[in-house]
């Protein structure tokens, strides 16, 4: 060693240069997230399952009686009503695949690789509304032709080039992707499982029932809710103190858009 080398300053290492941040790879890194989870496949899958179930059921059950049908039973609509069981479960995935990550810590991680961090809300959203999305409207599409075949042997089927037929069928696609959406939002939103779902469960189901409870003033507000403005997108009836289908499902996206607005206000002004 000498006297150059003991004077010299060390030499600091040089990182290797990182590769810039894109929003192609928060997706690429999110779809990996979601595909290679079982719960979220197993969750997914019980929710379009039940969809086609419930509408098979139903169509057996409204091909079977002798009984006069009510006006909702006998539409086009009346076998897409499995969507009902599907909202829930697609609404719980939707706060899981944020959840998860602030239950196992790895959103820390999730936000190192991604500082900005809107373009990781972004790109969950992008994956997980695509996925659904595109699966709910495949299983729709087969539930209303398999149940409708169903109907036809007891001659009371329709086609789904019925008035209001594809209206319902697509709906219920766009419908459970935006329900899915808004689960997400509650999940940056609260930040835990169990809250997210808690929270989803009395916006969807429990906030509707007592509102309804109250008598006009309460149906009328109730209509505005995000699961009564986009139900009206799915029925071929429409019933009172309901909106039109396309302002219903334009109420929701607003519901939806203003939770993922502050989703992101909370996910950048608050540590992880």
């Amino acid at each position: 060693m000498n006297a150059d080398t003991l004077t010299r300053p060390p030499e600091t290492r040089q990182s290797a240069p990182r590769g810039r941040v894109t929003f192609a790879g928060a997706a690429a890194s999110e779809w990996i997230k979601f595909r290679t989870l079982r719960s979220s496949w197993f969750t997914l899958s019980a929710g379009l399952l039940g969809f086609f179930a419930i509408s098979l059921i139903i169509a057996y059950t409204t091909g079977s009686t002798s009984h006069v049908l009510a006006p909702e039973d006998a539409a086009a609509s009346g076998t897409s009503q499995g969507y009902l069981l599907a909202e829930l479960l697609i609404g719980v995935l939707g706060v899981l695949f944020v959840s998860g990550e602030y239950g196992t810590g790895m959103i820390r991680s999730t936000l190192a690789a991604v500082p900005k961090r809107l373009p990781v809300l972004y790109a969950k959203a992008v994956v997980f509304g695509g996925v659904v999305l595109g699966s709910t409207l495949l299983v729709s599409v087969i539930s209303f032709l398999s149940s409708q075949a169903l109907l036809d042997h007891y001659h009371r089927g329709h086609s789904i080039t019925d008035p209001t037929a594809v209206r319902v069928v697509v709906g219920a696609g766009i419908y459970l992707t935006l329900v899915g959406l808004l689960g997400s939002a509650l999940g940056w939103i609260v930040r835990t499982t169990a809250g997210g779902i808690s929270a989803l469960v009395g916006v969807l189901l429990v906030l509707p029932v007592i509102l309804q409870l109250t008598g006009t003033w309460g149906q009328s507000i109730g209509q505005f809710l995000p699961s009564a403005a986009g139900g009206s997108l799915l029925t071929s009836v429409r019933a009172s103190h309901t909106l039109a289908p396309w302002t219903g499902l334009g109420v929701m996206a607003l519901w939806v858009t203003a939770a993922l607005i502050f989703a992101g206000w909370r996910l950048c002004h608050r540590d992880a």
